[in-house]
């Protein structure tokens, strides 16, 4: 679509890689009309709550100890998840972990698909 032609508030759609959050392909968008899919300004705030989730990941795991090799991250990594899903208990869920919380919901609105 000619830049000329498209209708105000377009959103650019990318695969959310490094480069499409850079300071200066943003501001580009901002300087032709266009949105950025990943939000208003199109910077990893966008997404807080992943970004929180891998800042704990990273404090947590990755920068506790030096890595041997990229399988005893692997294993770390996915014990990690295992926990942060299954084990860890959350206060404002009634103490009890996330995974069990979803399950219960997806019980109580009928539908045992997702609850299973």
């Amino acid at each position: 679509m000619p830049l000329h032609r498209r209708p105000s508030g377009t959103v650019h759609h990318s695969d959310k890689g490094s480069q499409y959050v850079s300071l200066a392909y943003t501001q580009r968008l901002k300087e032709a009309g266009l949105l950025a899919s990943t939000g208003s300004t199109g910077d990893s705030y966008d997404n807080a709550m992943a970004e929180s989730i891998n800042g704990l990941y990273k404090a947590e795991v990755i920068h506790r100890k030096s890595w041997k090799n990229r399988a005893e991250v692997e294993l770390a990594t996915l014990t990690w998840v295992d926990w942060y899903n299954n084990r860890r208990l959350l206060e404002r869920l009634g103490h009890i972990p996330p995974a069990e919380a979803e399950k219960a919901y997806y019980a109580s609105i009928g539908n045992d698909d997702l609850a299973a």
